[in-house]
């Protein structure tokens, strides 16, 4: 055993010393891109359903390089194959807490921002966040929120009571919504559905490594497990408006692209929970399997722009960090409350943090509570 482990070591240190030189080489070719330059047709790693074709298309034709466009459905699967250094991507989208793993684990090239001019079209609010606080990995792409959706008629077989998590959780009350429960099948998001059904602050569980809390809601993912109908985290809105689910646990953007092109807001809702939610940005970042680094930068800049970067929201239905594309973006998608909350819900909602050493603990439970 010691000699399995000490090879193990041996070729986990061989493999960092690869990905540092690698980092270093791409740090050092980034910093010599020029606005709109490229050296290569890029891989971008993206999440699923999270762009517009017309935009890829608009991008190859202006900067006269090829696209290969791949999703994932998850960070941690994303995190996974850059780990495995698996496929050179040269950009990816990683959420907020995710890019702190990928920073800490020396796994992001620093940006040129001089490559990226379009960077100064992002709101305040967007710049120097805790997961990246002297804004060198990152720029901001779409934010929104995750909760719940549910049809009308469910809602009020339930009472027409305030929206809560316990329409997941409690026993009594999922167990009066007839066409079933869906939960996104993501740990970190389903730890913090949990973690707010109980009373507890994200935030405050996981900077200050509070292991008997993240136990207790992966406990109480696992008793949930058996009413669930699904775990799902690319049709779970469709799957709503389709009637396969009466109340799905998802992302806001995903549930306004399904009602807007059902027409469905009449039959169905995206609510935030009474307990709180998550509050989530996700940004672009280069990794460090970046063959196409100057690309990266332009793909950036060109996202940017304050009509693509509305063309972005208007096609994925999420809130834009763009204050230049606000003017561009559609009446019905800025007054949306679903994707743009008002004051009182924002102050419910939280960030989820990087969670250190209990980030395999909240994966291991997940996996442990779907069986």
């Amino acid at each position: 055993m010691k000699t399995k482990f000490a090879l193990l070591a041996i070729l986990a240190m061989f493999a960092a010393a690869c990905g540092d030189d690698g980092g270093t080489d791409a740090a050092s070719a980034a910093a010599d891109c020029e606005p709109g330059e490229t050296d290569g047709d890029l891989s971008f790693y993206n999440w699923a359903e999270y762009m517009d074709p017309a935009l890829i298309d608009q991008f190859e034709a202006e900067a006269g390089i090829s696209v290969e466009y791949t999703e994932y459905e998850s960070n941690e699967q994303m995190l996974a194959q850059i780990e495995a250094g698996a496929a050179t991507y040269d950009l990816v989208v990683p959420s907020d807490y995710m890019v702190d793993t990928m920073r800490q684990e020396n796994l992001l090239v620093p940006l040129n921002f001089d490559a990226i001019p379009n960077v100064a079209n992002i709101g305040d609010e967007w710049t120097g966040p805790p997961f990246d606080p002297d804004n060198e990995f990152h720029v901001a792409y779409q934010w929104g929120t995750t909760g719940l959706g549910i049809s009308y008629d469910a809602w009020a077989a339930l009472g027409d009571e305030e929206p809560t998590w316990g329409w997941v959780f409690d026993p009594e009350l999922s167990g009066q919504v007839a066409g079933g429960v869906a939960m996104l099948d993501d740990a970190p998001e389903a730890m913090s559905a949990a973690l707010k059904y109980l009373g507890y602050s994200i935030g405050d569980v996981m900077t200050s490594g509070n292991e008997d809390a993240i136990r207790e809601a992966g406990a109480l993912l696992k008793e949930t497990n058996d009413r669930l109908t699904k775990y799902d985290s690319v049709s779970y809105a469709d799957d709503l408006v389709n009637g396969e689910v009466d109340v799905a646990h998802g992302w806001s953007g995903g549930f306004a692209a399904s009602l807007f092109e059902a027409d469905a807001y009449e039959t169905h809702v995206y609510l935030i929970p009474k307990e709180g939610a998550v509050r989530w940005v996700d940004t672009m970042a280069i990794p460090t399997t970046v063959e196409a680094v100057c690309s990266a930068h332009a793909m950036m800049n060109f996202l940017l722009d304050a009509e693509n970067g509305a063309a972005l929201t208007n096609f994925v239905y999420y809130a834009s960090p763009n204050e230049a594309a606000i003017p561009y973006i559609l009446p019905e998608i800025l007054e949306d409350p679903g994707i743009y909350p008002d004051a009182a819900t924002m102050a419910k909602l939280e960030f989820i943090p990087q969670a250190g050493d209990l980030g395999l603990l909240i994966q291991d439970l997940f996996t442990e509570a779907k069986g």
